[in-house]
């Protein structure tokens, strides 16, 4: 049934969700360090290692890094209509509706719904997504950012690195893989737990606005995937990855950004923080639409 399958989905996504936020509840802890980790080591290693062995390099010149990018730039001049609409500050709305959380719940999502094999497509995703995030999303905040700096990052790093190896077709000894593999594994479940302990910072103030946002980017994203998807060649397990990946709340790196900019940030907090507490109810009826199409 179509009811089990989004729930063997889902709840281990929700679960270690939930663990993160009770253990935040008891204990607050510091996750500056895990994130900052998971930024610098585990994310370059899954990319680089999903990147390696599953072919993944000739995705990042295709169709659905085209729709990605399409869904990125569409949404986020939706976004600046309706902030001028409801007289909001477009540098706070337009990122958390451009900037999907395609780490923290896009990898996890895209896996347990298609199986390792779409682990490429999900990967795609998330280079494409985070690569905007950390130059046009930075650009969006403060103009004055060195964008050359972006690619000094770990994470672009490791995809060129990748790249690289690929096109020279070096091949990586499965031992020197290995580690590598091992320590990537870490980087979906902590960035998950760590989605838990942000959680505890929703402030009920801001709901307004939290809650309008929870609603806008999923709906957003879907209405744009539903109208670029018949212009763009794409397989179906990419069809069905792209629709996953409009359905998804705000990424955390959005109240990040504004609040090393001080661009509003308790505003971009909720909306950042009710979007994703709102995925418990966004994502089980995204996979309702794609489970039977694509599943």
């Amino acid at each position: 049934m179509i009811a089990v399958r989004i729930f063997e989905i889902t709840f281990p996504i929700f679960a270690i969700v939930a663990a993160g936020l009770f253990y935040a509840k008891r204990f607050r802890p510091d996750m500056a360090l895990p994130n900052r980790l998971n930024m610098d080591i585990f994310i370059p290693c899954l990319l680089f290692s999903a990147l390696i062995e599953r072919g993944g390099i000739s995705d990042l010149f295709g169709g659905l890094t085209l729709a990605i990018t399409l869904v990125i730039l569409l949404s986020g001049l939706l976004a600046l209509l309706a902030s001028y609409m409801f007289n909001i500050d477009p540098r706070s709305l337009c990122p958390p509706i451009m900037f999907a959380n395609a780490g923290n719940l896009g990898l996890p999502l895209v896996i347990l719904s298609f199986g390792e094999v779409a682990l490429s497509a999900a990967v795609n995703c998330f280079i494409v997504c985070n690569f905007f995030h950390i130059t046009l999303g930075r650009y969006l905040l403060n103009r004055q950012s060195n964008i050359l700096k972006v690619f000094l990052s770990p994470l672009i790093v490791a995809v060129v690195l990748a790249v690289t190896v690929s096109l020279l077709h070096i091949t990586v000894p499965q031992t020197l893989l290995e580690p590598i593999r091992m320590l990537g594994n870490i980087a979906v479940p902590l960035l998950l737990f760590a989605l838990g302990v942000r959680l505890i910072d929703i402030k009920l103030s801001e709901w307004k606005i939290g809650f309008s946002v929870a609603l806008l980017a999923p709906i957003c994203g879907v209405a744009i995937v539903l109208l670029i998807t018949p212009f763009i060649d794409l397989t179906r397990l990419e069809q069905g990855v792209l629709f996953l990946f409009g359905a998804l709340p705000p990424a955390v790196m959005n109240f990040i950004f504004a609040e090393h900019y001080n661009q509003e940030p308790s505003k971009v907090a909720a909306m950042v923080l009710f979007g994703n507490a709102f995925a418990v109810v966004s994502i089980p009826m995204a996979l309702v639409y794609v489970l039977p199409r694509f599943g």
